[in-house]
């Protein structure tokens, strides 16, 4: 069998995107057949499309919401890496500026002039977001000289807001009640965390409490990968996000380190003053390190940095204004929190980059193991 697909580069995130006209409406039947187009169940996904990592091996299925104000709905899906399974339960905001970008270049969002907005439903979450794609001169561009950090390639600008990413329909913004707490990691000392809502669920760790500087390099995260695990699987029944019961996934809380502003250099070869951002950011994406942020929980942090005692705030020297500026692997990412109310931030946006990169027809090896035609 064979089903068209259109690859995107969405920040620093590629992710396949299918119509939802084109694949199954059953979940399980969707999830069998991208573990088999992406080659999900050998670790370098050889006999398939997708990337071998975790930023690569991501896939979105759009389609027309029928929320009223609500332009697109995407399902978003985290294909696993040799385990021939998929995570349902995040939302990944490069995808969805991959999806605005699209949406607009498939029509189903008319130009409207020099910007055009995009609603979109992350239908995993509930999350609603605000793509404004870069549409000068009232047509859609397949080029584009916006850059984010992570990569010197350019790309169509898009101006990725969450709406309401923390409170009401998303939950609470400190699910346990407090901005920081001490959380106890199996036998090992209690290390000092945040968790909050906000984009996605996240834990923040204070790094220098752990013995740790939260400037971490990839091959020095990748050492804490085991330890940040139990982190995260520590932190999930707190959070509401493990029945009982129920085995911890990879997925969410995302989990990560942050420290003070440091001198360091950019995995591009970039020097990066410490008076260049606010806060040192080191996350996991699944069980390896982010090559940069993700824009969830660039999120995350930002709301955390609005709470007074949280783990950001104290390294900020207190709550942030609108910008928080955070040093990542990659380089600096700028979010901007705006209409805070009673510590809420109900519009956090984040300037991105995407590019159409393929137009393409998968062929997919039938999951029952009959002939393909």
């Amino acid at each position: 069998m064979h089903i068209p697909a259109t690859l995107v580069r969405g920040g620093t995130s590629k992710c396949w995107l299918f119509n939802q006209v084109e694949v199954p409406a059953d979940r399980d039947d969707l999830e069998r057949l991208l573990v088999a187009a992406y080659g999900a169940t050998d670790p370098v996904e050889l006999d398939g499309v997708g990337g071998a990592t975790p930023t690569t091996s991501k896939a979105a299925v759009v389609g027309a919401s029928p929320q009223p104000g609500v332009d697109v709905d995407y399902l978003f899906a985290q294909v696993g890496i040799g385990t021939g399974s998929v995570e349902w339960t995040s939302n990944c905001g490069n995808c969805a500026t991959g999806v605005a970008l699209y949406a607009v270049t498939k029509g189903m969002v008319p130009v409207t002039g020099d910007r055009t907005r995009v609603v979109m439903r992350n239908t995993n979450t509930g999350a609603v977001l605000e793509g404004i794609v870069d549409t000068e001169g009232g047509v859609v561009h397949h080029f584009g000289r916006q850059t984010v950090p992570g990569t010197r390639a350019g790309g169509v600008a898009v101006g990725l807001t969450f709406r309401d990413p923390a409170g009401g329909a998303a939950g609470p913004l400190l699910p346990t009640g407090r901005a920081a707490e001490d959380l106890r990691v199996g036998a090992a000392a209690p290390v000092r965390v945040s968790m909050v809502t906000a984009g996605a669920p996240v834990v923040l760790v204070d790094a220098a409490g752990a013995g740790r500087t939260g400037a971490e390099s990839p091959e020095r995260m990748s050492e804490d990968v085991p330890w940040l695990r139990t982190v995260r699987h520590a932190a999930a029944p707190l959070m509401g996000l493990l029945p009982p019961g129920g085995e911890p996934g990879d997925a969410v809380p995302k989990v990560g380190l942050v420290g003070p502003p440091v001198p360091y250099t950019t995995t591009l070869g970039e020097p990066i003053g410490a008076e260049a951002y606010d806060v040192s950011v080191r996350m996991l994406t699944m069980n390896a390190p982010h090559p940069a942020i993700g824009l969830t929980s660039a999120v995350a942090v930002a709301a955390a940095g609005l709470l007074k005692d949280s783990v950001v705030s104290r390294i900020t020297g207190g709550p942030s204004d609108e910008w928080l500026r955070l040093g990542t692997p990659a380089g600096v990412v700028a979010v901007r929190c705006t209409d805070v109310r009673d510590g809420l931030p109900h519009r956090v946006t984040v300037q991105r980059a995407a590019r159409l990169l393929a137009d393409a027809r998968i062929y997919v090896p039938d999951p029952a193991g009959r002939r393909a035609a």
